[in-house]
């Protein structure tokens, strides 16, 4: 699966040496992590640990420091959302993805690990190629399966069980959706010869951006507001697009919603006595 591995074994040790990420690099190799499983536990590990804090702060509600930035204020998710919502995404590792690593396994087992961890460059420039490829893709999947009413039926309505996602929902998917999501997860990495490090990294960026898309809060910290010139979604836009269904398709920059006009912002407001955002109005870009 690696195809860097082979380039990557025929440097010498001390170009090796000199990587910045090297003894990372050193220490997961070392570690096991050539188990089939390892990006399956990584993927699902990592949606929950990025969930578990959000849904503290549901549960506490308007105690929560932090309920000011809540998008929708007036609808919260109960214990029954959460636990059928984290039951889908258990139900779906169990009898979707883990057979079909079983099965990709055995049809074609992975390529040994290169010895040699990326430069620092590569593991950015790999991370952030692949971020754009999937990008577009599910951009067009997407805005494909919301035009046309028996693809959204059938793949993907289940997603738009709650008009206020939350931070459980990201993964409340269609058998389906999730096994498309993950056929181009794979893909793209080996298509941009990315190095294991940069494909395990940016793995969890993307689960820890799709979870950060789905919490419902429009945190003053968060990438869509520190990246510059609105080059990301957020949660911001992500929860206008469970609102407005026809608009904001991409799941994490907004070039392409720009250029299919289908990109909605919201205007806030502060309420200055609890400084709390509140959605005035929708507005097309």
């Amino acid at each position: 699966m690696w195809n860097i591995s082979e380039v990557a074994l025929q440097l010498p040790t001390s170009t090796a040496s000199n990587r910045l990420l090297q003894p990372l690099w050193d220490y997961l190799y070392y570690s096991q992590v050539s188990s089939p499983f390892f990006p399956v536990l990584l993927v699902f590990s990592s949606y929950f640990i990025f969930s578990v804090p959000f849904v503290l702060l549901d549960v506490l509600g308007e105690k929560a420091p932090l309920f000011k930035y809540k998008i929708q204020k007036e609808r919260r998710p109960t214990a029954g959302m959460m636990l059928r919502t984290l039951g889908t995404a258990v139900y779906n590792h169990l009898v979707f993805v883990l057979p079909a690593v079983l099965i990709t396994n055995v049809v074609m087992p992975a390529a040994p690990l290169p010895a040699v961890a990326p430069t620092v460059w590569e593991l950015f420039s790999g991370g952030l190629g692949v971020l754009l490829v999937f990008d577009a893709q599910y951009f067009l999947w997407h805005m494909v399966h919301h035009k046309n009413p028996h693809l959204y039926r059938w793949v993907h309505a289940i997603h738009h069980d709650y008009i206020s996602p939350f931070s459980w929902s990201t993964q409340h998917l269609s058998g389906a959706e999730l096994m498309t999501m993950g056929f181009w997860g794979n893909l793209d990495p080996i298509l941009l010869k990315c190095h294991p490090l940069t494909v395990w990294t940016i793995t969890v960026f993307s689960i820890w951006m799709s979870v950060e898309d789905h919490i419902g809060y429009d945190l003053p910290y968060s990438p869509s507001h520190l990246v510059p010139f609105g080059l990301l979604g957020g949660a911001m836009a992500h929860d206008i697009h469970h609102q407005k269904p026809s608009s904001n398709f991409a799941p994490f920059f907004s070039h392409w919603d720009r250029l299919f006009s289908t990109a909605v912002t919201a205007k806030r407001t502060h309420k200055t006595d609890k400084e709390q955002y509140t959605v005035l109005s929708v507005l097309n870009l």
